[in-house]
């Protein structure tokens, strides 16, 4: 019950980060509050880190078994800059999409990594269910009812996003590479410093950052930088502990839902009847994508 209630909190965090990516941007660009929040982020995890080897010599760990975990330091830096890189690229995105589209629209249409990964995964040889082609119907279908105007137009906003939920996927498949092989914790600080360093480069190169809308968009950058990157972050590695994976994912999945509801109460931000069904269709195969094959067997 602890360890599903620190998820689900990590989710209501990242769900409520959206509201803070779109009212930051009313004073600073895109790139600005990335790079931002991801250095902010890559520092605050840190101290994370300290307390999590310090949670593993509490269980008994010897210094070799937690240097032994620590991998290989050229791997775990490896690692940190190619997560990072497709972070900064996927995060950039969002961004912008952010810009042209509302939270809950974007808080859905990012959660579709949730499905692509498994169809990205076909191309590394991996075998896929195929209840995963009927979560992507489901989903393309969500998509339509969510995003499609009366002129069967896709938004650019939307646009954004729906490239940045395939970008994320990648993201998924690289830290899926990499995990096993080194400390999550540290190749996540190195992801967050090397996406804000990337995302610093394009800040000065198409951007004119500003010490006052830094200090205007204070809040939300910091609640997206420590709450979203190092609280979350952390709440998701102790909650995930002794989870059951599944149930983990599906209480996760929930940022999407949680999204709506702070775009809803914060920004006032209202979907109708036609896009809340489509929000309902994707979490559907949100949900469908992620339940154990043997779930299904068993109703035979």
């Amino acid at each position: 019950m602890k360890n599903n209630l620190m998820l689900l909190l990590t989710a209501l965090i990242w769900g409520c980060a959206f509201v803070a990516q779109s009212v930051g941007m009313d004073y600073v660009g895109p790139f600005t509050f990335n790079s931002v929040r991801c250095i902010i982020g890559s520092i605050v995890l840190i101290p994370v880190i300290f307390l999590m080897d310090a949670l593993k010599k509490k269980s008994g760990m010897s210094k070799e078994e937690i240097r032994k975990e620590q991998g290989d330091t050229k791997t775990l830096i490896t690692g940190g800059i190619c997560c990072g890189v497709v972070l900064g690229i996927a995060s950039s995105l969002q961004q912008f999409g952010i810009l042209f589209t509302s939270v809950g629209k974007a808080g859905f249409i990012t959660a579709m990594y949730i499905v692509l990964v498994p169809i990205l995964g076909m191309f590394l040889g991996r075998k896929v269910r195929p209840l995963i082609g009927l979560c992507v119907v489901i989903a393309v279908a969500g998509l339509y009812f969510l995003c499609m105007t009366e002129k069967l137009s896709l938004g650019i906003g939307d646009l954004f996003v729906l490239i940045c939920a395939f970008v994320f996927s990648i993201h998924i498949l690289v830290i899926d590479h990499f995990s096993p092989l080194v400390d999550g914790v540290r190749m996540s600080a190195i992801q967050f410093l090397t996406a804000g360093i990337l995302c610093a480069i394009l800040m000065f190169v198409w951007e004119t950052p500003k010490v006052s809308d830094l200090l205007a968009a204070w809040m939300p950058i910091l609640y997206a930088g420590v709450m979203s990157c190092g609280v979350a972050y952390t709440l998701q590695i102790l909650g995930q502990k002794n989870a059951d994976p599944t149930v983990a994912s599906l209480i996760l999945s929930l940022e999407s839902v949680f999204s709506v509801l702070a775009g809803w109460v914060i920004l006032k931000q209202e979907l109708s009847a036609k896009e809340l069904f489509g929000c309902g269709l994707m979490f559907l195969a949100i949900v469908l994508a992620q339940l154990p094959q043997k779930t299904f067997k068993k109703g035979r």
